[in-house]
C-alpha cells in the first residue's frame, strides 16, 4: 500500500473539526412518549493499516456525484546549475538593448575581463545584427559571467550620461536602469528552480443520504392542552437561490444555474470568493481548484507525503467553507425571499390527552449529508515562472477607451472677441493659400464658416454747392448724414470765391466752427476745421447742418470734406458677429465629434462586453502563451520565421488583415519558405510539449506594475469577473503542465535552446524531469490522461491488502508468474495492474499484472524483478484503479426543504 493510503487509514473518516464535517452518525430514530430515542451510534475505530474501502454508513447515490478536477503544485528545492538555462539568458541579452559598438566598449572598461567568445555572441544581440543568434550557445556561459557584463553596460550608460540634468541625461540614466532590471530579472529567474511537481487529483462528492440537522422550532403542550399549528408552503425552488449566488461570483453563462443543495457547485463559488481576498487565481483548462505545498526535495519521498497531507488540508477546508457558506445563504434566502406563485395553507390542531404530562413537539431541519473523496490520479512536471502584465496587449482597447471617454465633455469656446482681427500673421500663412491672408479669414477657415469682412476703417463725404452772387449777406446751410457707426474725424471747407464789381472786399465763414475771414481779391481757400483752433465738427455722428455765410461774394463754390472713422463699438459688433458664427460653427462641429465619439465608444463598449465566456477565456489563454514565449524566447522573438513577413511584402500580398497565405494569393520563387519550415518546427514543439489546455494561472495585483498605470489599471471595469481581474494584473505567476512523456524534451529544450544543445546526462533538471516520469509511471500504474472525461472512465475504487512474506523473482525463471500471500485478495481483478511495495523504497516499488485469484488469500502477478521482505514490515498491494489513489475521505452537510418531527427528544441529542 503507498505512503498516502497508509497516512490516510490511520486518519478517522472526518479530518474537520465543526459539526457539519463530522464523520456520519446513525440515523436517530422519532421516538413515542414510551419509546425512548435511540442513542447515537458510536464512532468506528480506527482502521487497520492496509484496509479495503469501508462500507458506507447509507446508501450513495453514485449517479448523483459531482466530479472537481483539483491539483497541488509542490515546489523543489533545487539549487539551479550555473550551466544551461539557454533561454533564460537568451531573453536577458534581448532585454539589454545593446547600442551599435556598445558591447566592444563594455569590454574595454569593464572591471572583470570578458571572454571573446562571450563578446562575439553578444555582439549579435546589437541594433542592427543582420541575424539574431540562436539560444543555444548561451548554456555553456556561466550567469555570473553574464551578470558582471550587464552591470559593466548599466555603468557605461551612467558614464556616458555625464551626470546631466537635461533630457540626454534622463534618457541615458532610463536606458542605464533598463540593463539593471535586465540583470535582476536574470539573477531572480536563475537562483531559484523553474521545475516542480504537479499532482494531479479530483474531487468526488456524491449524496449519502440525510442526516438530522438543528432544532427549528418547539410547540410546548400543556396537560389537556389544545393548540393549531399553521403550516405555509410556497412553489419556490431551490434554484432561484442558487442562480443568485452563482451570478454574483461567477460567470451566468459559464456556470448555469443548479440546484442549491449542490456542494460543487457551493465549493467553485468558496473558491472564486476567497481568491478575491488574495491574489486572483484564474486556471485555464480542467483544474479549477489548486493549491500548493511547501518546497521539498525531490530526492526525499516525504514531498508526496507533505503534498498529500496538504492536499487533504485544502480539499477538506475549502468543502467545510462551501457547505457552511450554503448553509449562511439559505437563511438569507428563506428570510428575503419573495412569494409570488401558489401558495397553500394547513392549520392543524394539535392536543396533549395527558391529564398529567406535558408534551413537547420538536421541529428539526434535515440535512443532505456528502461523501466527499480526494482522489490522486496523476503527476506532471511543471515549469514555473513569473512575467509582467500579461493583459498588456488587451489593455490597449482600454486604452482608446480611456482615450475617447476623455474627450467627452462639455463644449469650450476659448477664442477671446479680441483676437479677430484683421491682422496679417505670419502662423496663418501657409503654402497654397492667398497671400497675406489675414486673422478673421484664418479663423473662418479654420471653423469651415464664410465670415463677413470688417468696417471699412475710414469713409469720405463730399457735400458742395454752389453760390449765387449778389451783395449783402448770404447763408448758405450744408446738409449730410454720417453712417452710423462712424464719426467725424476731419473736416475741411473749400472756397472758390469772386468779387463784385462794386465791392472792393468779401467776407466769409462757416457758422459755429470760429472760422471767419475776408479778403480784397477773388480767391481759392481750403481750411481745416477738425484741428486746433478749428475743432468744432470732429467726433460728431448722425445728422449735421453746417450754416455757411458770405458777404458782398460774386460768383462762388463751397465744399466740404468729411472724414469719418469707424468707431469701436462698429468694431466690437464685427467682433461679436464674428464670434457668434465660429461659435455655432465650432459648437456644430463639436456636437457631431461628441455624437461619433459617443458612437464609438458604445461600439467599443459592445465589443468588449458583448463576447462570450468561451472566447474571453481563450483569448486570455492565448495572451498567457504569448507572455510565456516571450519570457522563454526573448522580447524580440519573431512569432514568424524571420525574413517571411519581407517576403509576404514583397510579393505584394495583404499582410495587415492576415491573407497573405490565401488560395492563389502567393507565389514565392523556390526556396523563398525554407525558414518557414524550420521555423514550424519549434510552434509544433512548443504546442505539443506543453498541456496548454491545464496551464495555471495566478494573477497578481496592479501594484506589481509600473506605478504610473496604477490609477489607470484600477479604474478598468468588465462584467466577467475573470476577465476583469485579468485586466487588472500586474503580473502573474505561470505553471505550465508539461505534457506526459514531454519531460526530457522540455528540459533540453529550456537548457539547451532551441539546438537541442548537449546537455549532460547528470544535469539535475533533467535527471528530476526524468523521475518524475518515472515516478508517474511507477506510482500511478494503469492510470487515463489528465482530466478524462466522465462518459469515458469506470468508476472504481482503490484494493488494497498487504503481504507478510518474503516474496521475490520465480526461482525457476525471473520471467514465470508468481503466487503472493496476501490478508484478503477480495476486490483484486485479474488483468488488473498492482502495485508491490511501499513509495518509501522507490529503489523496490514495481508494478505487476494479476493474473489469477486461486484462493481468498493469494494473488498470482505475471512476474515479480525485486525480492521484497514483509516479515517485520507488511509489505503493501495496491490495486490503484483507474481513478488513482484515495487520499482523503471526509463528509460534509447541506441544508435541505424537508423537516423532522419528534415528541420530546432527549436535551443531549438536540442540536
Amino acid at each position: 500500500m503507498s505512503e498516502h493510503a497508509s497516512e490516510h487509514a490511520s486518519e478517522p473518516a472526518s479530518t474537520t473539526g465543526h459539526p457539519s464535517s463530522a464523520a456520519p452518525a446513525a440515523a436517530v430514530g422519532i421516538p413515542t412518549p414510551t419509546t425512548p430515542p435511540s442513542p447515537a451510534t458510536p464512532p468506528a475505530p480506527a482502521l487497520p493499516p492496509t484496509p479495503a474501502a469501508p462500507a458506507d454508513p447509507s446508501p450513495v447515490l453514485a449517479p448523483a456525484s459531482r466530479h472537481i478536477p483539483k491539483a497541488t503544485l509542490v515546489a523543489l528545492d533545487i539549487t539551479p546549475p550555473s550551466s544551461g538555462q539557454a533561454l533564460l539568458k537568451h531573453s536577458f541579452a534581448h532585454q539589454l538593448a545593446l547600442g551599435p559598438g556598445e558591447v566592444e566598449a563594455t569590454v574595454q572598461s569593464a572591471d572583470r575581463p570578458v571572454g571573446a567568445a562571450l563578446a562575439r555572441l553578444l555582439a549579435g544581440y546589437e541594433e542592427g545584427s543582420a541575424e539574431p543568434p540562436e539560444p543555444a550557445p548561451f548554456a555553456g556561459v556561466p550567469v555570473d559571467e553574464l551578470v558582471a557584463f550587464g552591470l559593466a553596460v548599466a555603468q557605461l550608460r551612467r558614464d556616458g550620461s555625464g551626470g546631466q540634468d537635461g533630457e540626454g541625461g534622463r534618457e541615458g540614466d532610463a536606458h542605464a536602469d533598463r540593463a539593471v532590471v535586465a540583470v535582476q530579472n536574470l539573477v531572480f529567474n536563475t537562483r531559484s528552480s523553474r521545475l516542480s511537481m504537479l499532482n494531479l487529483e479530483r474531487l468526488e462528492m456524491a449524496p449519502a443520504g440525510i442526516q438530522r440537522g438543528e432544532l427549528i422550532a418547539t410547540v410546548p403542550l400543556a396537560p389537556l392542552e389544545e393548540t393549531a399549528v399553521t403550516h405555509k408552503e410556497w412553489s419556490v425552488t431551490s434554484r432561484e437561490f442558487t442562480s443568485i449566488v452563482t451570478d454574483s461570483l461567477e460567470s451566468y453563462s459559464e456556470t448555469g444555474v443548479t440546484d442549491n443543495t449542490e456542494l460543487s457547485q457551493s465549493t467553485a463559488s468558496q473558491q472564486q470568493h476567497s481568491n478575491q481576498f488574495n491574489i486572483t487565481g484564474t486556471v485555464s483548462g480542467g483544474i479549477p481548484v489548486i493549491n500548493g505545498s511547501a518546497s521539498s526535495g525531490f530526492t526525499a519521498q516525504d514531498s508526496s507525503s507533505t503534498s498529500a497531507s496538504e492536499s487533504r488540508k485544502h480539499a477538506s477546508g475549502l468543502t467545510q467553507k462551501a457547505s457552511s457558506r450554503a448553509k449562511q445563504e439559505h437563511k438569507v434566502t428563506i428570510s428575503t425571499l419573495t412569494v409570488a406563485g401558489t401558495e397553500e395553507t394547513t392549520t392543524r390542531t394539535v392536543k396533549n390527552p395527558s391529564q398529567t404530562q406535558a408534551v413537547r413537539i420538536d421541529y428539526f431541519s434535515l440535512l443532505r449529508t456528502w461523501r466527499v473523496r480526494l482522489y490522486r490520479y496523476g503527476l506532471r512536471a511543471a515549469y514555473d515562472i513569473v512575467v509582467p502584465e500579461p493583459s498588456a496587449a488587451i489593455r490597449k482597447d482600454y486604452v482608446e477607451l480611456a482615450a475617447l471617454r476623455a474627450a467627452l465633455g462639455p463644449f469650450v469656446f476659448d477664442l477671446p472677441h479680441d483676437d479677430i482681427t484683421d491682422d496679417v500673421r505670419p502662423a496663418d500663412q501657409a503654402p497654397g493659400l492667398p497671400p497675406n491672408r489675414k486673422h478673421y479669414r484664418y479663423l473662418g477657415d479654420l471653423y469651415g464658416v464664410q465670415v463677413p469682412d470688417p468696417p471699412e476703417a475710414v469713409k469720405e463725404l463730399f457735400p458742395n454747392d454752389n453760390v449765387p452772387a449778389g451783395g449783402g449777406w448770404h447763408f448758405y446751410p450744408m446738409r449730410f448724414r454720417i453712417e452710423d457707426g462712424y464719426a467725424v474725424s476731419a473736416v475741411t471747407a473749400e472756397f472758390h470765391l469772386g468779387m463784385l464789381a462794386d465791392n472792393s472786399r468779401i467776407h466769409y465763414g462757416v457758422e459755429g466752427s470760429g472760422f471767419e475771414k475776408d479778403s480784397g481779391d477773388p480767391l481759392h481757400d481750403a481750411v481745416v476745421l477738425s484741428d486746433p483752433p478749428y475743432n468744432a465738427f470732429k467726433g460728431r455722428t448722425g445728422e449735421q447742418n453746417v450754416l455757411i455765410f458770405l458777404h458782398n461774394v460774386g460768383p462762388a463754390w463751397v465744399g466740404l470734406k468729411v472724414t469719418t472713422a469707424r468707431t469701436p463699438e462698429l468694431f466690437s459688433s464685427w467682433q461679436s458677429q464674428v464670434w457668434n458664427m465660429l461659435h455655432d460653427a465650432a459648437q456644430t462641429r463639436y456636437l457631431a465629434e461628441q455624437q461619433d465619439i459617443a458612437n464609438r465608444i458604445t461600439a467599443l463598449e459592445d465589443r468588449l462586453a458583448g463576447v462570450d465566456t468561451l472566447t474571453l477565456r481563450r483569448e486570455e489563454n492565448d495572451e498567457i502563451m504569448k507572455c510565456v514565449l516571450r519570457h522563454l524566447l526573448g522580447t524580440e522573438y519573431e512569432f514568424m520565421a524571420p525574413g517571411a513577413v519581407d517576403a509576404l511584402r514583397a510579393a505584394g500580398v495583404d499582410t495587415a488583415h492576415g491573407a497573405g497565405f490565401a488560395p492563389g494569393v502567393l507565389h514565392p520563387p523556390d526556396g523563398a519558405w525554407a525558414g518557414l519550415r524550420r521555423h514550424e518546427d519549434l510552434v509544433r514543439f512548443v504546442n505539443q510539449a506543453v498541456e496548454w489546455e491545464n496551464v495555471v494561472t495566478f494573477l497578481y495585483s496592479y501594484f506589481w506594475d509600473a506605478p504610473d498605470s496604477w490609477d489607470f489599471v484600477r479604474r478598468i471595469r468588465h462584467p466577467d469577473p475573470t476577465r476583469q481581474a485579468f485586466l487588472r494584473a500586474g503580473g502573474a505567476r505561470i505553471v505550465l503542465t508539461i505534457r506526459k512523456g514531454w519531460e526530457d524534451a522540455w528540459v533540453r529544450f529550456c537548457e539547451g535552446g532551441f539546438k537541442d544543445a548537449d546537455i549532460p546526462a547528470d544535469h539535475p533538471y533533467l535527471t528530476v524531469a526524468q523521475e518524475i516520469a518515472a515516478y508517474d509511471d511507477r506510482y500511478y500504474p494503469g492510470i487515463p490522461p489528465a482530466n478524462p472525461g466522465r462518459a469515458a472512465v469506470r468508476i472504481e475504487d482503490t484494493v488494497s491488502t498487504e503481504c507478510a512474506a518474503v516474496i521475490g523473482p520465480n526461482p525457476v525463471n525471473p520471467a514465470l508468474p508468481v503466487t503472493v500471500p496476501v490478508t484478503s485478495s477480495r476486490g483484486f481483478t485479474v488483468g488488473a495492474p498492482v502495485v508491490i511495495d511501499s513509495t518509501r523504497h522507490r529503489d523496490l516499488q514495481e508494478t505487476c499484472t494479476v493474473v489469477a485469484v486461486p484462493d481468498p488469500g493469494r494473488l498470482t502477478v505475471d512476474r515479480l524483478l525485486h525480492r521484497h521482505d514483509g516479515t517485520v514490515t507488511p509489505v503493501p498491494v495496491v490495486q490503484p484503479g483507474e481513478k488513482g489513489e484515495l487520499i482523503a475521505e471526509w463528509n460534509e452537510y447541506t441544508p435541505s426543504s424537508g423537516t423532522d418531527i419528534q415528541l420530546n427528544t432527549n436535551l443531549p441529542q438536540m442540536s
